[in-house]
């Protein structure tokens, strides 16, 4: 009896649970097997070529092959396209036609996912983890031990000294040119302190509360703690109660996007805990960094998806601009801008776009007066860590370039994405030609508010 297979699939797509506390899962043999099997559609189809270098790289692998296929390329160079994919997804959500529901079921993010934890694994078993790996995925460590005063002072003038970028290139595989994270010793609980929630009553709506606890991540918390304040000023001005977490951890995302995945359990148990009693209290959770939201609303589900702690965090963790325009639609939206905001070009971060919530960030910065607002829907190429490794850095400006090409042909006066990582390395491709970046969306908000 033969089976009838469809021509790509019109569902929406759909996800399965990530069974990686599974035996199976990490089994090598079996993994390649699975890489095989996708590895072939891919083949077939090459849809996927412009999104990332993971797929050029495949078919650079098969085109190159003696035979011209899959069965002449070597399993050990599977490796190859597996380190290319930085799980942005934008594959799954927006090109692949042959995702579940259909019968092929082609998750290639999640079976990348699965051939980096099996690599993980092994690395882990015979201790040969890249220090540069590990190091560049432990956030709570590099921001906790270098945010005092005089530590980040002394780290953000070393940083700028050509040799120590020689020397981080050389031996840790860094990129001299790359943009590190600046260490700010003026962190988001110490700002936080001097910020006066002004709410006048708490207003709910059928689906949001009028009260938030702000998951700033490590980075906004950190880094750039001024993005986090101009969020909560903002939310503020729309008689949103605000709070934040007295003690953070990073969300997991980039132990998940190195393999890790038992660092990934080890922080979930450090913050669901919390955000669970916050939301117990009556609060909404919200981040500034699509990457936190998406682990929270995606990656932790499908990792533990009998885990009711994390179900209830989900369905209450929202992106700033989904949660304003939740709002706005019970007419709670704050419309009284006292400045304009002109022409803007905005970069979709892809961890937002895969959230499937529509374009709501342009929608709320449609209301300031005389804005003219182009999405641009094109991957960065940042990636947290992809931008910063040697071997990956020109790649990321490859990615990027498309973008900044776009940015710089139409002449916009201001730039912004909502992912701060990405606006800075796209900004720093624009920042001679008087193009003003701004780091997230949100601060565009707050200025037109005049707050």
């Amino acid at each position: 009896m033969s089976v009838k297979i469809t021509e790509g699939g019109l569902s929406a797509p759909t996800r399965h649970k990530i069974a990686w506390k599974e035996k199976t899962f990490l089994d090598k043999k079996l993994v390649d097997n699975e890489l095989s099997r996708v590895f072939e559609v891919c083949h077939g189809c090459r849809r996927c070529v412009g999104l990332c270098e993971a797929f050029p790289t495949l078919f650079n692998l098969i085109d190159k092959s003696e035979n011209f296929d899959l069965e002449s390329v070597d399993k050990k160079d599977y490796s190859k396209v597996v380190d290319e994919c930085y799980l942005c997804d934008l594959c799954y959500q927006t090109k692949c036609p042959y995702v579940p529901p259909h019968e092929w079921a082609i998750d290639f993010p999640h079976l990348m996912l699965r051939a980096k934890a099996e690599k993980f694994e092994k690395q882990r078993i015979k201790k040969t983890i890249r220090f540069r790996n590990y190091i560049l995925s432990s956030t709570d460590i590099i921001f906790k031990s270098c945010s005092k005063p005089i530590i980040a002072n002394t780290i953000n003038f070393v940083l700028k000294l050509n040799l120590i970028r020689i020397i981080l290139e050389k031996f840790i595989r860094i990129h001299r040119n790359a943009d590190l994270p600046k260490m700010n010793p003026i962190n988001l609980k110490k700002r936080f302190k001097n910020l006066t929630n002004k709410t006048k009553s708490i207003t709910k709506t059928s689906k949001t509360k009028g009260k938030v606890k702000l998951f700033a991540s490590c980075y906004c918390s950190n880094s750039e703690p001024g993005l986090a304040e101009d969020l909560i000023k903002v939310f503020m001005h729309n008689n949103i109660q605000m709070e934040i977490f007295e003690q953070e951890n990073c969300c997991g995302m980039p132990k998940l996007e190195l393999g890790d995945l038992k660092s990934v359990e080890k922080l979930k148990e450090k913050h669901i805990p919390m955000m669970v009693k916050a939301v117990k209290n009556g609060y909404d959770l919200v981040s500034p960094v699509p990457s936190c939201v998406l682990m929270f609303k995606q990656e932790l589900p499908l990792l533990f998806p009998y885990d009711k702690d994390v179900i209830l965090i989900q369905k209450n963790m929202f992106d700033p601009f989904e949660y304003l325009s939740l709002r706005d639609e019970e007419g709670l939206f704050n419309s009284n801008f006292k400045y304009s905001s002109g022409k803007i070009a905005y970069q979709t971060a892809c961890h937002q776009r895969v959230q499937n919530f529509g374009p709501k960030t342009k929608s709320i910065l449609s209301k300031i007066p005389k804005s003219d607002i182009t999405m641009i829907e094109r991957c960065s190429g940042h990636d947290g860590t992809y931008a910063i490794k040697s071997e990956s850095f020109e790649k990321s400006l490859k990615i990027r370039k498309p973008v900044v090409t776009k940015i710089k042909k139409d002449d916009y006066k201001i730039f912004t994405s909502d992912c701060p990582m990405a606006a800075k390395h796209i900004g720093n491709a624009l920042n001679k030609d008087n193009v003003e970046v701004k780091l997230h969306p949100i601060s565009i908000l707050k200025t037109a508010y005049g707050i």
